[in-house]
């Protein structure tokens, strides 16, 4: 069972992490969605809302609370983030409450002591998200649903609304096992091969999105598949400090590729269909499984 400390320390990391990633997939479906489905896009953005104002109340509850190693590990935002969501939205004409960010490069660790008030809000905001979090995924679902059957056309891959699809119901069982009083991340080799595998599918989307002129980056993106293929399902009892051991390795190697490409695009400098939130966002992603193998 867990310490009240280390629930609402717990819940609050989790949460800074995942409600951010949540709206922006939120974003990409909005801004992706077309005219003629002005429905998908306006619950896109409804809900997208919601996670906002989820994060707001998280980053409030968060400040002297959150460990140093969460902070510093750039899994909530990194030092591109700002820039990133400044730039999308003048690309995309839809904005971004970048005080959200601005505030989240504020944050302080481990100042405050914790009592039964602080409990009982981390549980009813734990509550509200699994609430918010049933809302996307059931929209997402069903937005799978519309692609395969050929009655909506938006310009994201059937398998990248999938790969965000697992990621929500990945933070849904995580945010139930902390209310449960458990430590969200369960087996390690679990987190191993799911993570291994989203960074693979990253790697293949990246290389989907570049400008086929684009050859080095491209070639460095199908190498990442390659190494993250081999590591997906290898993880067991025996063996588990050694695979983790290279994911680490492979990990870090994807977050420098994800870092540099953030920049590129920042700068202009890399031909893709790729905005720098985006790129940002999947940085994150490497730097939050670097700090699970950590």
């Amino acid at each position: 069972m867990l310490s009240r400390e280390e629930f609402i320390r717990e819940s609050l990391e989790l949460n800074l992490f995942f409600q951010r990633i949540m709206k922006e997939h939120l974003f990409f479906i909005e801004t992706s969605a077309q005219p003629v489905d002005s429905r998908i896009k306006a619950q896109a953005a409804s809900l997208r809302m919601s996670f906002a104002e989820l994060l707001a109340q998280t980053i409030r509850a968060a400040n002297g609370v959150v460990s140093e190693a969460a902070i510093g590990s750039n899994e909530f935002v990194t030092p591109f983030t700002l820039d990133s969501e400044e730039t999308t939205a003048r690309l995309t004409g839809t904005s971004i409450n970048i005080t959200l960010t601005r505030a989240e490069l504020e944050l302080t660790s481990n100042r405050k002591q914790f009592n039964s008030y602080d409990e009982v809000f981390i549980r009813a905001l734990n509550g509200r998200t699994l609430d918010a979090l049933e809302r996307v995924i059931n929209f997402q679902k069903r937005l799978i649903d519309m692609v395969a059957s050929c009655s909506i056309f938006i310009p994201l891959y059937p398998e990248l609304l999938r790969h965000i699809t697992r990621e929500a119901e990945l933070y849904r069982n995580e945010l139930r096992a902390l209310n449960e009083g458990e430590l969200p991340r369960g087996r390690i080799c679990f987190q191993i091969d799911f993570w291994n595998n989203i960074m693979l599918e990253h790697a293949q989307f990246i290389d989907g999105l570049l400008d086929p002129t684009e050859e080095a980056l491209k070639a460095a993106a199908q190498g990442f598949v390659d190494r993250f293929s081999e590591l997906i399902g290898r993880c067991s009892a025996e063996n588990e400090s050694r695979i983790a051991s290279q994911s680490r390795e492979a990990a870090k190697d994807i977050k420098a590729y994800k870092a540099a490409a953030t920049e590129g695009l920042l700068r202009c400098n890399i031909e893709s269909i790729i905005v720098p939130l985006l790129a940002d966002h999947v940085l994150r992603e490497a730097n939050h499984f670097l700090r699970i193998l950590g």
